[in-house]
């Protein structure tokens, strides 16, 4: 018989994690203002919160931690970290941060100026916090079938060349480069082919614009377009990752995911005129060129990660664990973005709870629900997360309202997947009573979902 598949790895080191009553969770609830961002840690059972910087790093990446070099110039481990980022993307030129979002900020800084305009695909927050907070508009030009998340769909991340092309003639010299998101996060985990990724670059050029990928989750694109686009059946994950790159002037990294470590990022170019404008907001933001706010251990093991998680195991191993849950979320008739992508799970709160109206922020208010039931900490995606329109100062409602079930790296079992599903169906079960969802009693103006206070309504 065919053996069952199995993990890539074993458990060499093990964290206890505790659960907690109903009557404790909705104490806990009230105290953080419904918004589970505000929970401590030791409150929350299986936490789903992000898949960002929560894997678990393996034992030659602890092993690096301790060969690191905290040089303050010139550290060794800022030159094997961009050794390996350059044999991966191809890139000469690179920045360490802190975390994407801070790559973000030094970038932007450099190339966003007021009355840009951004186009990509489904920029995530920090993104589209970055763009709006210059006053520029990010456009999203994602394509329409994203929306549609009960189809089955292959590459529901891509941009929509007709939508890049009639942004590129609106708006001409106001676009400082395109931007691409791989995987696409903000419409579910979603990853973008390479047939579209040779669309983007063909409009870029004929356009002379510039490509920016974000790539917090390269690998697990790579992934998609082995498994899923002809012709790429045979190649590596490497390989595809520097077809990928090829296709971009440079990048934003979170390395939190797809590193796999706890903090760390990068900016990555092929452009000395993009390294030598980004060095100047470096320094007062981050530090030294060859740190940028991170530690010569942290390089060292980012190093190791993103060679060890562009091999086709690791890889396989995360992306199963998810689309195993998803199959427990079929059998119960949960309705989630399909098909599923390769960090998380995205269930389509406004397919389960009808009731409750989009002024009431169903995505939130499912959040809520899942964390009542047992413990087990999502994230809305969704009406919260969009924020208001930086001019009309409305709420927008017109994308998508998901709970985002992130899966850390390495860190949770298939158990842990069938008490996930379980709680979720006993929400689910009983989501016809819930017809009322909550209001916002304060709010940042910006990047609001992280502070949000928030209060139950009925």
């Amino acid at each position: 018989m065919e053996l069952p598949f199995a993990e890539s790895w074993k458990i060499k080191m093990v964290e206890p994690i505790t659960k907690s009553t109903r009557e404790e969770r909705e104490k806990w609830l009230k105290e953080s203002h419904y918004n589970v961002f505000q929970l401590m840690a030791n409150q929350v059972y299986i936490d789903l919160l992000t898949d960002s910087g929560t894997g678990a790093m393996s034992d030659r990446q602890w092993a690096a931690l301790m060969m690191g070099d905290e040089s303050y110039a010139g550290s060794r481990s800022f030159y094997e970290l961009k050794d390996v980022i350059t044999r991966l993307t191809g890139f000469d030129y690179v920045i360490p941060t802190h975390q994407g979002r801070a790559a973000e900020n030094v970038l932007f800084s450099a190339l966003v100026k007021e009355g840009d305009v951004v186009p990509g695909n489904s920029h995530f927050d920090t993104t589209k916090g970055h763009i709006e907070s210059r006053k520029a508009m990010a456009l999203d030009c994602t394509v329409d079938i994203a929306k549609d998340t009960q189809l089955e769909a292959p590459f529901k991340g891509n941009v929509d060349p007709a939508k890049l092309e009639a942004a590129l003639e609106k708006y001409a010299d106001k676009i400082p480069f395109i931007i691409v998101t791989i995987t696409n996060n903000t419409a579910g985990g979603q990853p973008v082919s390479m047939e579209n990724l040779r669309e983007v670059r063909a409009l870029a050029d004929k356009y002379g614009k510039r490509v920016i990928f974000d790539s917090a989750r390269f690998a697990e694109n790579a992934y998609f377009i082995k498994t899923r686009e002809d012709g790429y059946a045979d190649k590596t994950i490497k390989e595809i990752t520097h077809e990928m790159f090829d296709l971009a002037d440079g990048m934003t990294m979170s390395a939190k995911k797809d590193g796999v470590v706890n903090m760390g990022g990068f900016i990555a170019t092929r452009w000395e005129d993009w390294y030598e404008a980004a060095k100047n907001f470096c320094i007062p933001f981050e530090g030294y060129l060859t740190y940028g706010g991170m530690n010569g251990r942290d390089m060292a093991a980012l190093a190791v990660g993103l060679d060890e998680n562009t091999e086709l195991d690791n890889l396989e191993t995360r992306i199963k664990q998810v689309q195993y849950l998803a199959s427990l979320l079929d059998e119960y008739g949960i309705p989630y973005q399909r098909p599923a992508g390769g960090h998380a799970i995205f269930v389509d709160a406004s397919k389960i709870l009808t009731n409750v109206p989009k002024e009431e922020f169903p995505a939130q208010t499912l959040t809520i629900e899942l964390y009542r039931e047992a413990g087990i900490r999502g994230c809305e995606i969704g009406y919260i997360l969009a924020d208001r329109d930086p001019i009309t100062r409305e709420n927008r409602f017109g994308g998508l309202d998901l709970l985002r079930l992130a899966i850390p790296r390495r860190t949770y079992t298939d158990n842990h997947m069938k008490v996930i599903a379980a709680a979720l169906k006993n929400v689910f079960d009983r989501r016809h009573e819930i017809t009322r969802g909550v209001e916002i009693i304060w709010e940042a103006p910006l990047m609001r979902h992280f502070t949000v206070k928030l209060r139950p309504l009925g």
